[in-house]
């Protein structure tokens, strides 16, 4: 079965056994692996394989929005180079009478376009593959570059060329949509295309669209779809248990499947940071830990502060209602404010942490600082010395959603 999806019905979603690869397509994806790669090191040699540090390997049913999501996860990874989009590397007319056909194009071509195209410099820190692996074959090949890459940075490691065999990262993201939303979508981009050229050759301004055959015919749709499903899914499924893997339900609105996309691609260091630096920074939280009871646990500080300190906490209310919230009122169309205070009321610690707990639970962001400062009170003209006090002055910045007003 697949794993859970946001949204998904399991009734809806397919699961189909994984299956083995056989001997024979072991010995293939070898062969034609091996081939590759003495290709590879006799053109450029061992110290410039440089992969890109994190690949991140879209794939997904027709339809189910691959190139519309692209440019969101690009940003949503921080990756500042445009996708690999394995159909536009294989854009000879034999590959693309095969892809017109709805069939797909041969294991060895893939492979070898591929890894070329990974070592080019805009991608070393990371990129989106969009349409590998689809077959088995392509799948072992995957791990055997993912071994390579391992090869590489143990051979490499601590030289000065280190830094370019860095821990590979590879990541397997999955857009799902059903049959039935898949086709409808096919088609419907096949109108949209059709709309699109007609206008561009009309005017003369813009740019055709790529037309597919299978955008046009229900069948040919319904083919593409299965052989997904037969194929590339399987694929798929079977580097579950080796690379980080995010199913996407792709079958809601755009919007949705972005929320969905963002769940995904949650902070991973463990997979995308060398093991020293992950065990230095042990003892940091990630930042979600913190936050997950954050609002549970205020509400537990603030219900105590009232019943176990409530001449406290209603001294700290007072404060802020008289002394803090005119102010903050003044500056609603901006939302900051900066209060300075030297109330004796804040040097207990107490009070202090009630007053951000307060602001916390009203929908602000309250931060306090403490500045002392010396102010000179007195001086002995005999000996020249300066007495001075400290002023403890309260600096109390709070920042909340301004009301935007139209200017103008």
């Amino acid at each position: 079965m697949l794993p859970p999806a946001p949204s998904a019905k399991p009734s809806a979603l397919p699961s189909p056994a994984t299956a083995k690869l056989s001997d024979l397509e072991i010995k293939d994806a070898q062969l034609i692996f091996s081939s590759v790669w003495q290709d590879l090191e006799a053109e450029f040699g061992r110290e410039k394989l440089r992969f890109p540090k994190e690949i991140m390997l879209l794939g997904g049913a027709p339809g189910a929005g691959k190139g519309t999501n692209t440019d969101f996860i690009t940003k949503a990874r921080g990756l500042t180079c445009q996708p690999i989009v394995i159909s536009a590397l294989l854009d000879s007319p034999e590959a693309r009478a095969l892809k017109n056909a709805g069939n797909m194009v041969g294991d060895r071509e893939v492979v070898g376009l591929l890894l070329r195209q990974l070592l080019r410099p805009e991608y070393q820190d990371g990129v989106i593959l969009d349409g590998f692996p689809r077959t088995h074959v392509q799948v072992e090949c995957l791990k055997l570059l993912f071994d390579k890459m391992h090869a590489l940075r143990r051979e490499f490691y601590g030289t000065p060329l280190s830094i370019h065999f860095r821990q590979p990262t590879i990541h397997i993201m999955v857009l799902f949509v059903e049959e039935k939303e898949s086709i409808a979508r096919q088609l419907k981009r096949g109108r949209e295309t059709l709309a699109h050229n007609d206008e561009v050759q009309r005017s003369g301004i813009g740019e055709l669209r790529e037309d597919r055959p299978t955008d046009h015919d229900e069948a040919l749709a319904q083919r593409r779809y299965r052989v997904f499903k037969e194929q590339t899914w399987d694929a798929l499924q079977s580097l579950k248990e080796i690379f980080h893997y995010h199913f996407i339900n792709a079958q809601g609105p755009l919007a949705e499947v972005e929320q969905n996309i963002l769940h995904e691609l949650e902070y991973q260091s463990t997979l995308e940071l060398d093991p020293r630096t992950v065990d230095r920074l042990r003892h940091v939280p990630v930042a979600h830990e913190i936050v997950v009871h954050a609002r549970q646990e205020l509400v537990k500080r603030l219900d105590s502060y009232e019943f176990d300190q409530p001449e406290l906490f209603a001294r700290v209310v007072e404060f802020i209602r008289k002394k803090i919230l005119p102010i903050v009122q003044r500056h609603a169309i901006s939302g900051a404010t900066l209060v300075n205070t030297e109330d004796s009321l804040l040097e207990d610690s107490t009070a202090l942490a009630m007053l951000i707990d307060v602001f916390s639970e009203r929908g602000f962001h309250a931060v306090v600082d403490l500045h002392k400062i010396e102010v000179p009170e007195k001086f002995d003209a005999a000996t020249g010395q300066i007495t001075c006090r400290v002023k403890r002055v309260y600096r109390i910045q709070i920042r909340f959603q301004g009301s935007e007003i139209r200017r103008g």
